[in-house]
């Protein structure tokens, strides 16, 4: 029956039929990676990186790659080329809090070739490599280093990413500060829209809308865990004199009072374009000369145990219509039962995307 109610709500899907396929080809290529011998010692590594300069993690020809520079950079350290396996892929231009990888070492005496001696201590393992990388471009370093059994995949044994996307609303120009660190929206964004757009998108579905072409999962179900937008202060975030008078006033009360202070500002506090301009000549109330006048700033956080193919920018596009009026929840109700990716927004660009967690049940 045409016009029914049900027609326009998201399918339902076996939550089990995704994860089952999932785990098997994921144990198939588990056990084609695990290192056989016993003298090698297997390290997992977080790293944290700025994607502007990098084609991407994975290792390409002729292009500068996070694989690359960190296999080059443990090369020099222990004097034998290495290979490094991402839990994550990001693309050009994404950003990572902290991506994780493993590597094998058998530690060489330099000294006496042939010689094999015990493994380097974790924390050895992350000074040293941080040492090459810096003489490189300074835009990737190794943030920890722990030793896990040589079956521990850092792809494979993943259960949960976490991704953030900031964007940036105001018609003022993008700051210096934020290049190839924000998507820049030059329209005002309406958040409670955005946020009831996302509880459509959370939960377990078909995302043919949100793959891409050239994706290489077996299947486009998805289990979304969590799919949240809020506002955040702007970063880098400089106080004004009004804030700090505000702030100092909020000390003094509060110790009067004997109560801690609150930390901060709230949301609200935060001066941006179009809260301080005067209508009557275009100018902000408040503003001197010289001083920037600040952008509204969002993140929108994305959890699962894994994402397709430009899922989550394919999101964050749909997100930022609904934001700026183009799309309603109703469209967005359509573009995910569509099931292709012709129906959806176009995608949010790489540089807002940030590989912010990948959770581990470390032994």
């Amino acid at each position: 029956m045409t016009g029914s109610p049900t027609e326009s709500r998201p399918s339902k899907i076996l939550k089990t039929q995704d994860h089952n396929d999932q785990d098997k080809e994921d144990k198939q290529l588990q056990d084609l990676s695990m290192s056989k011998n016993p003298r090698i010692q297997r390290y997992l590594v977080a790293i944290e990186y700025i994607g502007t300069r990098f084609s991407g993690s994975q290792e390409q020809p002729n292009c500068r790659t996070v694989v690359g520079v960190l296999e080059e950079a443990f090369h020099k350290f222990i004097g034998q080329p290495v290979s490094i396996f991402c839990s994550s892929r990001t693309d050009a231009g994404v950003h990572a809090l902290s991506n994780v990888c493993h590597v094998d070492v058998e530690r060489i005496s330099k000294r006496k070739p042939g010689e094999v001696l015990p493994p380097h201590e974790p924390a050895v393992v992350r000074r040293a490599v941080n040492h090459f990388l810096q003489k490189n471009e300074g835009d990737i370093s190794v943030i920890d280093v722990r030793c896990v059994p040589n079956d521990f995949h850092a792809r494979f044994k993943a259960q949960e990413r976490t991704y953030f996307y900031r964007l940036v609303s105001g018609s003022e120009p993008l700051s210096t500060f934020e290049k190839e660190r924000a998507w820049h929206v030059p329209e005002k964004l309406d958040l409670y829209a955005m946020q009831e757009a996302c509880k459509v998108l959370v939960g377990h579905h078909d995302f043919s809308s949100f793959r891409a072409a050239g994706c290489q999962a077996n299947s486009p179900i998805r289990t979304l865990d969590e799919l949240h937008v809020c506002e955040v202060p702007a970063t880098p975030y400089f106080p004004s004199i009004t804030e700090r008078e505000q702030n100092n006033s909020s000390l003094k009360d509060s110790l009067t009072c004997s109560v801690k202070p609150e930390v901060g500002l709230p949301i609200n506090s935060f001066s941006n374009t179009e809260d301080m301009v005067d209508t009557n000549n275009g100018k902000s109330n408040l503003e001197e000369f010289g001083i920037r006048r600040r952008h509204r700033s969002y993140m929108v956080t994305a959890r699962a145990r894994s994402f397709l193919y430009h899922q989550v920018r394919l999101l964050v596009g749909v997100l930022k219509c609904v934001g700026t009026g183009e799309l309603m929840t109703s469209d967005v109700e359509r573009i995910l039962n569509a099931k292709t990716v012709t129906a959806a927004s176009p995608m949010a660009p790489a540089c807002g995307l940030y590989l912010g967690r990948v959770k581990y049940d470390l032994p």
